[in-house]
């Protein structure tokens, strides 16, 4: 199952892929995700919406796939080669960083350029949206935990990021947490959605290729590893690590411009695709 929170003329509705086509309904209720999510009623709510009106998705506006999750809790340094990059060795517990739900936009939207800083740069990453939350939670039991995987561009103000040894400030300014378009559910992926290539393109040039196969704090893992000093809840936003190929990192340094085109896809999940605008 693939869903997502879409608008149109004013409308909010839920959209669900099936077979290729897009089907909506357009109830705001119903696309309040966070709720179905937290409910446990986003089946109930897909098939709902795989009975409505079948539309073009060039027509609408992709929104976040939830809105106002209770945590989004980010990796970073969790691929060998993006940490062997940075400087920053290989982690035995996983780098995490926090990033806040005024930061997301959806598919389609404009990642902004902000006027304090040039060094805007890309991190094509996996999301996992967890379904059930607790404590302490096994490993082998982390993946019962999950409601869906979706793919996320952790834009990033590199200046303002490492300005301090906490990175919060460059990961969160407005309108750079760019994610979506789809929600999809795990039987449509591998277990824990390894095994799948993962890109960064701006402007059609690959910048980053990688595998999720090659995560070092894989899906359940971190759950669990998580579960261990915090309360996971329904909704919580897990946001995976990048691979290797940042600007940071190269020589000489990329940052993004506005009018470049970024593209971040996972296979088996989805393509997020976002232009830069300066503000």
């Amino acid at each position: 199952m693939r869903l997502a929170r879409v608008s149109k003329d004013g409308k909010t509705g839920l959209a669900a892929k099936i077979d290729g086509e897009t089907k909506v309904v357009w109830d705001a209720d119903l696309a309040d995700l966070d709720a179905q999510v937290a409910g446990g009623k986003m089946a109930a709510a897909g098939a709902t919406a795989a009975a409505g009106d079948t539309v073009d998705d060039a027509s609408l506006t992709f929104l976040p796939p939830v809105a106002k999750p209770p945590k989004i809790i980010c990796l970073g340094l969790n691929y060998r080669d993006h940490a062997e990059e940075s400087g920053l060795g290989i982690p035995e517990f996983p780098v995490l960083f926090g990033r806040f739900a005024s930061s997301l936009i959806g598919h389609g939207a404009p990642i902004i350029l902000p006027k304090v800083s040039e060094q805007l740069d890309w991190e094509a990453e996996l999301v996992v949206v967890l379904s059930k939350g607790g404590k302490n939670i096994a490993e082998a039991d982390a993946l019962d935990h999950v409601a869906g995987y979706s793919v996320f561009n952790d834009a990033s103000i590199r200046d303002y990021q490492l300005r301090t040894p906490q990175w919060t400030a460059g990961k969160n300014f407005d309108d750079t947490g760019a994610f979506g378009p789809w929600l999809v559910t795990p039987d449509e992926v591998p277990a824990g959605a390894a095994g799948l290539k993962i890109e960064c393109r701006v402007n059609g040039e690959v910048m980053q290729s990688s595998n999720t196969g090659n995560l070092i704090f894989t899906v359940a893992n971190t759950i669990h590893l998580l579960s261990t000093f915090m309360t996971l809840e329904a909704g919580d936003v897990i946001v995976m690590g990048t691979p290797g190929g940042v600007g940071v990192a190269r020589d000489p340094q990329v940052w993004m411009k506005a009018g470049d085109v970024c593209e971040v896809e996972i296979e088996g999940i989805g393509l997020l695709k976002n232009t830069v605008v300066a503000e």
